[in-house]
């Protein structure tokens, strides 16, 4: 026996067939997402308080590109990520094109941005009748990247070691350091983070708190990136999780280091065995 709750409602069935009534109207010939913005922060449910994004959610968007930002708040559905999931075919910028109209769809509740969803409808060359987004994107980027740096030579490396972790574990996508020599010939570091745009202020604060800092640069840019999922591989020595990346044309797989190392501390086994056990069970 199986009952839904707020994704069984009224409001939910309308959602659903308002939006498909709206895409038969419509007719575009391919749609385009941009990442989803889920929100942050926790949501009181029939099931009581769940962490943002909803359980549901997370489950349908596996696979889409998705960021949490600071507007604390459930700003992805259940219902509205299976609508995105179902009828978007990409997702990523927006494209370069000739916009013919825009359409707005306002919330009730107020964030401290404008709770709105908007639409564009228009001519883009890159979606071409008969194509997709990723077969035509093997010479653009499909995804917008900040970096943040900062110079220092007044720190131990116990504190920039923190800062580091401190930065990953916010949310930074990437953190690195690099040997640089500054004024006065003093030796120092350049602590160079790599965060999506969204969280660029937060991630720039951070470095201010834990560093010495004075400053941040910030340098906005774009990047290529392939839509990645995870599958599992069945080994001798049990489950391997791996990570496999596509488009532009290619394809590429690779299991992550951290779960290679838990499986062999786990089974007591040398890390390359648990290597050699992937490569048999593909074979």
């Amino acid at each position: 026996q199986i009952h839904f709750h707020e994704v069984g409602a009224m409001d939910a069935i309308a959602d659903i067939l308002g939006v498909s009534l709206l895409m038969e109207e419509l007719a575009p010939e391919q749609i385009v997402a941009s990442p989803i913005h889920v929100g942050c922060g926790q949501i009181q449910c029939a099931h009581g308080i769940l962490p943002v994004p909803a359980p549901a959610t997370a489950k349908i968007l596996m696979g889409v590109p998705i960021y949490g930002g600071t507007i604390r708040g459930e700003l992805c559905t259940p219902t509205g990520a299976a609508l995105l999931k179902h009828f978007a075919k990409a997702f990523t910028t927006m494209p370069e094109m000739s916009v013919e109209a825009v359409g707005y769809g306002m919330g009730k509740k107020d964030f401290s941005a404008v709770n709105c969803v908007r639409a564009f409808i228009g001519d883009a060359e890159i979606l071409k009748a008969g194509e997709s987004l990723k077969e035509t994107a093997g010479t653009s980027p499909n995804g917008q990247i900040t970096e943040l740096s900062c110079n220092l030579d007044d720190m131990t490396g116990e504190a920039i070691a923190f800062a580091t972790e401190t930065l990953l574990e916010n949310g930074a996508l990437d953190v690195f350091l690099q040997a640089i020599q500054m004024k006065k010939n003093r030796p120092g570091v350049l602590l160079t983070c790599i965060c999506k745009p969204s969280d660029a202020d937060s991630m720039a604060q951070l470095i201010l708190r834990h560093t010495s800092s004075f400053g941040v640069r910030r340098n906005d840019g774009k990047r290529y990136t392939l839509d990645r999922i995870i599958t599992t591989v069945e080994t001798p020595v049990g489950e391997i999780p791996i990570k496999t990346g596509s488009g532009y044309g290619l394809t590429k797989s690779k299991p992550e280091y951290e779960n290679l190392a838990k499986i062999a501390r786990e089974q007591k086994v040398p890390l390359v065995e648990v290597i050699k056990a992937i490569k048999e069970s593909e074979a």
